[in-house]
């Protein structure tokens, strides 16, 4: 059967676009057209039960995308939304709020004419529908984060797993909702130089307002932020978060020294690694390549901490798709004392990237969202 969109956008242009990339799939069919918020909140209050997603646009006459979305979540409507936006600086904090107030993810909208005829919109737009919608996306290189992405998980931690790790996991996969799950870990004394690297994707931005808000000023550690976003949001979200923060929330900055009390987020579009001069470490973001078609990507992130001096790192898995950070995370393990926690599976977007870490066997709690705060500051503590 096929499912029903709802496409909601001011331009008559974008409008007949995105109706005829989402017809062009035989698995969708746009059920109804609303050219700004206000018609379709009319539509949704009766039909929202036939619609499984809607394609949104932000800047909109009468009621905007924003105003629409509120209206939505007050009158208790769930609805799977995917917003349409354009990386200009402006829309980009109206972007974050969007995907604050529960948007599943965005799709970059187009420039011009004719990148909006190509196939990259039109396979970006059709592969986030079919995730948002429980199916899997058409380009597995692109949209590699899929939640199918753990059934090859030993390619994605690697071939070198021991007995005790393959019985771990095993064990996981029965227990995944549990709350504690232990694995052997060095004692690490209050004096101890920490770092927390926290990796999330999709459902992030929501996420980490119940995550990042509630941690204390006073945190015992420096912490680093992976949240796949492009280049001109994550600016956003680090203001965002940082007026809601006791801790400092910025957007890392090349060559800035890393300190507690300050939450760095990975430039969108960018590398983003920590490097170690004697007894201090500095941030290093660079733009190059990117690694499964991520960048940031939180693999290289946690490579590069392996030559650091910390006596303890914890990482964060959040909701995501995919399996990044596992792998990175593996070499972590090798090599330093490394503590992991993992969203659970009820309270991600997607579970993607938490199950992909949770059954590698290196995870050592599986918590709810609203309990990711505490573990961290449990673990870590405070100055």
């Amino acid at each position: 059967m096929k499912k029903n969109i709802l496409v909601v956008d001011d331009s008559a242009l974008m409008r007949r676009l995105l109706s005829d990339i989402i017809n062009s799939d035989d698995r969708f069919v746009v059920s109804k057209v609303a050219f700004n918020g206000l018609e379709a909140l009319d539509y949704i209050t009766i039909n929202y039960r036939n619609i499984d997603a809607v394609v949104l646009d932000i800047n909109m006459p009468k009621m905007n995308g924003l105003q629409l979305m509120d209206r939505i979540s007050k009158l208790n409507i769930k609805l799977t939304v995917i917003i349409v936006s354009t990386l200009a600086k402006e829309g980009t904090k109206e972007t974050i709020q969007a995907l604050e107030l529960g948007a599943f993810d965005f799709v970059t909208k187009p420039e011009s004419f004719i990148e909006a005829k190509g196939d990259s919109f039109k396979n970006r737009l059709i592969d986030c529908l079919l995730i948002a919608t429980g199916q899997n996306p058409n380009n597995q290189q692109t949209y590699n984060r899929t939640q199918k992405g753990s059934k090859n998980l030993d390619n994605v931690i690697g071939s070198s797993l021991n007995t005790n790790t393959f019985l771990k996991r095993e064990f996981i996969k029965d227990k995944m909702k549990s709350t504690l799950i232990t694995k052997e870990s060095k004692p690490v004394n209050k004096d101890a130089n920490k770092l927390v690297a926290l990796a999330c994707s999709t459902g992030g931005p929501k996420a980490l307002q119940e995550v990042i808000p509630l941690l204390p000023k006073n945190l015992n550690a420096s912490f680093l932020l992976v949240q796949h976003m492009p280049e001109g949001f994550t600016y956003s979200l680090a203001q965002r978060l940082n007026e809601m923060s006791e801790l400092v929330v910025k957007e890392a900055v090349d060559g800035e020294e890393v300190q507690k009390g300050h939450v760095y987020i990975a430039k969108g579009g960018y590398q983003m690694r920590i490097r170690r001069e004697r007894d201090k470490h500095f941030l290093s973001v660079s733009l190059e390549a990117a690694r499964g078609g991520l960048k940031p990507c939180a693999d290289i992130l946690y490579e590069s901490i392996v030559d650091s001096n910390y006596d303890e790192i914890t990482c964060v898995i959040l909701t995501g798709m995919g399996g990044d950070g596992t792998h990175g995370i593996k070499k972590l393990n090798e090599n330093k004392n490394i503590y992991v926690i993992a969203q659970d599976e009820e309270t991600s977007t997607v579970y993607g990237m938490p199950k992909v870490i949770a059954e590698s066997g290196l995870v050592d709690e599986v918590v709810p969202l609203k309990k990711v705060s505490e573990a961290i500051t449990n673990h870590v503590g405070v100055l």
